[in-house]
């Protein structure tokens, strides 16, 4: 898949039916450590609750664009952000495997790469005062790795994401909640490791949820993958919304 090109906010709007109210949707091209990365950004108007997006291993692609554009058509403003560099979206397993296990290997240019992510979307007027972070596979170990750094969001949220805590790592300066949604045949990821993340969690006092759907593999919310399993995206997807609701103020 390749990254939509950016959209103007007339013919945006007028695809989603919100002319009346959206403020921009598009590609954000920002620099990190004198790199290019190049985000998505969408929004229904001023003072939307914010969600910072991550996405998984072949990077920023329209995957994660229609996740936002779900998310925006639910009155949330969405920074998609880009973790790998512009033009950077891996097509192979070998690639992927790459760009992911150098973030992986450098932990400090995994979060801030993330923090730039946040900063990007303020500078665009986005509140990351009332914000959340989401991510899906490789995005959702990213969304732990910032939980874990300390940072000031209203709450972290990962989609059959990695769930390992590095050596030397810990959760007991994590602010806010985690939610996590997990398939129970998960090949990538075991339950042992949802089970051993929540003892993580409760013994640093972290409120967390931990959610496992019978039956689906990893990668279980990708639209079209043989993987895809409808009814545990529906219900994830239901439970994410509310949790915005619980976690932001409109």
């Amino acid at each position: 898949m390749k990254l939509l090109r950016t959209l103007s906010i007339k013919t945006m709007a007028l695809t989603l039916g919100l002319f009346s109210s959206i403020t921009f949707a598009g590609t954000i091209t920002y620099k990190v450590d004198k790199q290019e990365y190049e985000g998505y950004y969408v929004s229904p108007g001023e003072d939307a609750p914010l969600v910072i997006l991550l996405h998984d291993w072949d990077g920023l692609t329209d995957y994660e664009i229609q996740r936002s554009d779900m998310l925006m058509k639910q009155g949330y403003a969405v920074f998609a952000a880009d973790l790998f560099g512009k033009g950077v979206r891996p097509i192979k397993d070998q690639d992927k495997k790459q760009h992911t296990g150098e973030l992986y290997a450098d932990r400090e240019k995994l979060r801030n790469l993330i923090k730039a992510a946040v900063t990007t979307a303020k500078a665009q007027g986005a509140d990351v005062n009332n914000a959340v972070m989401a991510g899906y596979c490789f995005g959702g170990a990213g969304v732990l790795e910032y939980a874990r750094s300390g940072a000031n969001l209203k709450g972290f949220v990962t989609f059959h994401g990695g769930l390992s805590t590095p050596v030397g790592q810990n959760y007991k300066n994590t602010k806010a909640g985690i939610l996590v949604f997990h398939g129970s045949a998960d090949s990538a990821i075991s339950l042992q490791d949802l089970a051993t993340l929540g003892t993580e969690l409760e013994q640093n006092n972290v409120p967390h949820e931990l959610i496992s759907y019978g039956g689906a593999p990893h990668a279980f919310t990708v639209f079209g993958s043989d993987r895809y399993r409808p009814q545990a995206d529906k219900l994830s997807w239901q439970r994410f919304l509310t949790y915005l609701q619980e976690t932001t103020s409109k």
